[in-house]
This record gives C-alpha cells, sequence and structure tokens, in this order.
C-alpha cells in the first residue's frame, strides 16, 4: 500500500490513496471539485521501496481533490481581568479545506 508524508499549512500529514484529510484553508479562490497539487512531499513508501527526502522529494507530488471547503467550530477567545471591568469576547472560526487524495507519486 502506497503512503506519503506531505507538508502543506505548517503541518505534515501521512496519506494513502483514497484518504480524506482536513487541512488549513490553502487560498480564498479554491472551492469544491477543484483539484490541487502538494509538490513538498517528504517521504514516499510503496510497500517495497521507501524514499526519504532530504528535505523533500524532488518530483514526487501528492495529487487530490477538494471534497468540502468551510469553517471548523466556533472557538471563544476570552480576555478578562478582575476587578478592572476589563472583559473582551471575540470568537474565531477557521477556515479548512477537505481533500480526498487521488494518486502519489
Amino acid at each position: 500500500m502506497e503512503m506519503a508524508v506531505i507538508k502543506t499549512g505548517g503541518k505534515q500529514y501521512v496519506v494513502q490513496k483514497g484518504d480524506s484529510i482536513f487541512i488549513e484553508k490553502l487560498s480564498s479562490d479554491l472551492k469544491e471539485g477543484d483539484k490541487v497539487t502538494f509538490s513538498e512531499v517528504l517521504l514516499v513508501d510503496n510497500g517495497s521501496d521507501t524514499t526519504i527526502g532530504a528535505p523533500t522529494i524532488k518530483g514526487a507530488l501528492v495529487k487530490g481533490t477538494i471534497l468540502t471547503a468551510g469553517k471548523a467550530k466556533k472557538i471563544d477567545v476570552v480576555k478578562y481581568k478582575a476587578k478592572s471591568r476589563y472583559y473582551k469576547r471575540r470568537g474565531h472560526r477557521q477556515p479548512f479545506l477537505k481533500v480526498k487524495i487521488d494518486s502519489i507519486s
């Protein structure tokens, strides 16, 4: 079974063909159904041979299709100081992409 380690959004993901992963939103113009290519491939294992990059493997690509573009659950950010009437409450929803891995080459 072929697997790879890719780097995107400051994080590393172990992926196989057919996997669906949640990643940080790459750019604002991407939408559902678009094809995306990850060129920062750190490791590729095809079952019999393992290739390790230093730091990346030249020519290796992982291709995928965007299934969903959305936002995660809301996180409340609260700043509070006792006895000084200081209270701020803000929320944040991190954008994400759900990507299905199509091929590893």
